[in-house]
């Protein structure tokens, strides 16, 4: 099923207006990661989009069995879908060391424009670290606009950058989870991910 139809879009010439220029030449990587296969897709310029499986049942005990790798990419990969493949797999299997490494460039059209939507994803990006949520509310108030939670919650939906710009650290002020592009499990599964890894890490340097 759905990989077909991927195959089928990718015979047709994407012609991208929004560079106003060339097209980008558009490559896809497919990472196998802890919850099902990662689709991203980028230029040289930057990353376009990264893809979460839709799940409604995370992988059991997915935390043991799973390396994280590229299981399907072209032979020449743009930097920054190198990066971006290396800081997921960072996240999954060694979440300590994704401060330490570079984020790859974005090259989506909504990350371009200057926007609000923009701002809360930059905001979310730089001031919401590893193992820690915001509500929607909080974020909104970070990004320069208390009153916006809702428009936080559409800027969410339409992050191209899932998991690198962390909209599942963004959660309700009742403590629920929210909703998720990726699903509510993965969102839960995501955030507990986060939480064991900084528990470990924090156990790992107390005396």
């Amino acid at each position: 099923g759905a990989f077909s139809s991927t195959m089928a879009s990718r015979l047709v010439p994407k012609v991208n207006s929004k560079q106003g220029g060339s097209p980008c030449k558009e490559k896809h990587v497919v990472l196998l990661s802890p919850v099902g296969k990662i689709q991203i897709s980028g230029c040289e310029t930057g990353v376009h989009e990264i893809k979460l499986p839709k799940m409604s049942v995370l992988p059991s005990g997915a935390e043991s069995s799973v390396a994280c790798e590229v299981c399907e990419g072209p032979e020449e990969m743009p930097q920054p879908l190198q990066q971006c493949t290396a800081w997921l797999r960072a996240y999954f299997c060694e979440p300590a060391t994704t401060g330490t490494l570079p984020l790859p460039a974005f090259h989506h059209p909504l990350l371009q424009r200057d926007s609000f939507t923009r701002q809360v994803l930059w905001t979310l990006l730089n001031d919401v670290k590893f193992g820690e949520a915001v509500s929607y509310k909080q974020l909104a108030d970070l990004a320069g606009n208390s009153r916006a939670a809702r428009a936080v919650g559409g800027a969410m939906r339409s992050n191209p950058i899932p998991i690198i710009i962390p909209c599942h650290r963004v959660i309700r002020s009742s403590g629920d989870s929210g909703n998720y592009g990726g699903g509510q499990q993965l969102k839960e599964w995501l955030l507990s991910h986060e939480r064991l890894q900084k528990e470990k890490v924090a156990g790992r340097c107390s005396p």
